[in-house]
């Protein structure tokens, strides 16, 4: 067996400074050096294994282990959910029915700005909560893209709009994992994350329309901005307050799609705003019957998520369910009774498990199966020529995923994570203004608020009881920091660039994305410091 030392240079700070070398490097690879994403992974990948080797003192079975799981992460689940969710709007687009998903946007408003609103925001919110692990972001940002938005700019715009619902995300999981590893209560947590999350979340919609078109744009359109925007954040607060987060974005991303629809029947701005400064498209006329046919496919995907999502669904796979030999679970050799985390007393067990059944990408292939049968303009030929083009548009973002999360496990099981994260923790009271940064940093290694929180809740948690802070507070804090991380989370761009075609140009949207991910990271810190001192 071999034990982690997070601290190997005998000065926490300097071990820290070591670990993260690599995403440091990385960062500067493709915002500084504009090399395309799997150059720029790649790199990473070996900077990770040389640190891990010296001076964290990974045996090298150790490191190849963790970067297998790294790479059957990234394939399942991965990789299956993204190709199943961005096989269905191919088939929407083949098919036709998009040519009219566009009209009814456009019917509700030509205006760009209120497009975003729509799609990015209040859709990719209610698509979040339904299935999360990158769906909003790779449908909204392509549906932009068919609306006349450049693809940088799609790709940027869904990533930002994610911030009000990442959260929240696969009915709630975030939450719920950190209330579980954080040792709090998921209700508690939920009403934290009300505090330290729902003026960001208010201000969001602002933000885009602010990215679009300026101040301007926000005087032409506040009736929409602010309508969306209050109904979204008040309708999200209190379903937390009282539900919790399992609905915090499905319900709100319908009130917001909804508020849009009204405002929009009383209610045009003064000048319409297009992106290329063109005119808008002519308004097409089509019968309600033609609109709910052609939304079809979205329908049926958020059903059979929501099948797929609920207790008595996931019950039948757990242990001691009526289906539990349907879930082949992996152990990894290398990690499995061979690591030990800092501490601890018993090596970790680190499983990959195979579910073929109950997986949210095979919730996804069957509302593909159900809309192909469904939908007579398609043939068996476009079937399968729209799921070659996929993985043709996709395997280079997946490989690039891979890479990062080659990174990111080895950083964990090496201890170089935990090192970062020891490190920023021993600031004392002023540890509030830093927690977020922690949560930050793990989203952006792991491109997940759900492992994030599995890694950082308990420190966070433990931390904010050696200082005299509300632990619920601090996981709250480590929740938020994540999420704002999502805008620039590898995996998310690669994600975003492949979906808007942009492979290989990552670093574009990296550069467009990261100021606004750093800004709100600001404000979450200096908010949760000031609530530290007042709760």
């Amino acid at each position: 067996m071999w034990s982690q030392d997070i601290d190997p240079l005998g000065q926490l700070w300097l071990s820290a400074l070591v670990a993260v070398i690599p995403i440091l490097v990385f960062l500067l690879c493709l915002t500084v050096l504009k090399m395309k994403g799997i150059t720029a992974a790649a790199i990473a990948v070996v900077l990770e294994i040389a640190v891990a080797i010296w001076p964290f003192g990974m045996p090298i079975g150790s490191i190849a282990g963790a970067g297998l799981l790294g790479i059957l992460t990234a394939i399942w689940p991965i990789a299956y959910i993204i190709v199943m969710a961005v096989w269905l709007y191919k088939l929407a687009v083949a098919s036709g029915r998009f040519d009219i998903i566009r009209a009814s946007i456009s019917g509700i408003s030509p205006d760009q700005r209120v497009q975003v609103l729509l799609i990015s925001f209040c859709f990719g919110a209610f698509l979040e909560g339904a299935a999360g692990f990158g769906v909003p972001i790779a449908i909204c940002a392509a549906l932009l893209v068919q609306l006349g938005f450049r693809p940088v700019k799609a790709a940027m715009l869904s990533l930002v709009a994610n911030v009000a619902a990442g959260a929240y995300g696969a009915i709630g999981i975030p939450v719920i994992v950190g209330a579980q590893v954080g040792g709090v209560d998921v209700m508690e947590l939920s009403f934290y994350m009300v505090l330290v999350l729902q003026l960001l979340t208010l201000t969001v919609p602002f933000i885009l329309v602010m990215i679009l078109d300026g101040v301007r744009g926000v005087r032409e359109t506040w009736p929409v901005t602010l309508g969306v925007s209050v109904a979204f954040s008040v309708v999200q607060a209190a379903i937390l307050l009282t539900l919790g987060p399992e609905l915090a974005d499905i319900v709100p991303g319908l009130i917001g799609m909804v508020v849009i629809f009204m405002i929009g029947r009383v209610f045009t701005p003064s000048r319409i705003y297009r992106e290329d400064g063109g005119e808008a498209p002519a308004p097409e006329k089509h019968d309600f019957s033609e609109v709910v046919i052609a939304w079809s496919p979205f329908y049926i995907l958020t059903g059979v998520i929501f099948v797929w999502s609920i207790p008595w669904f996931k019950a039948l796979f757990a242990p001691d369910g009526a289906l539990n030999w349907l879930v082949f679970p992996v152990p990894i050799p290398g990690i499995t009774g061979v690591v030990v985390s800092d501490g601890a007393a018993d090596p970790v067990t680190a499983v990959w498990s195979f579910t073929p059944v109950n997986a949210t990408g095979t919730a996804i292939l069957i509302a593909v199966l159900i809309t192909f049968f469904t939908t007579p303009q398609l043939k068996a030929s476009d079937l399968w020529d729209q799921l070659r083009a996929t993985l043709h548009d996709l395997w280079r973002p997946i490989v690039l995923i891979a890479l990062i999360l080659v990174v990111a496990n080895i950083a964990n099981f090496s201890g170089g994570s935990a090192s970062i994260g020891n490190a920023l923790a021993g600031v004392g009271l002023l540890f509030p203004l830093f927690a977020p940064i922690i949560g930050w940093f793990g989203v952006f290694i792991t491109g997940s608020v759900v492992n994030n929180n599995t890694l950082f809740a308990q420190l966070q948690s433990v931390t904010a009881e050696k200082i005299g802070v509300d632990p619920t507070l601090l996981v709250a804090a480590n929740t938020a920091g994540g999420t704002v991380a999502k805008v620039i989370s590898p995996q998310s761009i690669a994600i975003a660039a492949g979906a808007v075609g942009l492979t290989g140009r990552e670093g574009e949207i990296l550069r467009a994305s990261i100021k606004y991910s750093l800004g709100m990271l600001a404000y979450v810190c200096v908010w949760v410091f000031l609530l530290s001192l007042v709760t």
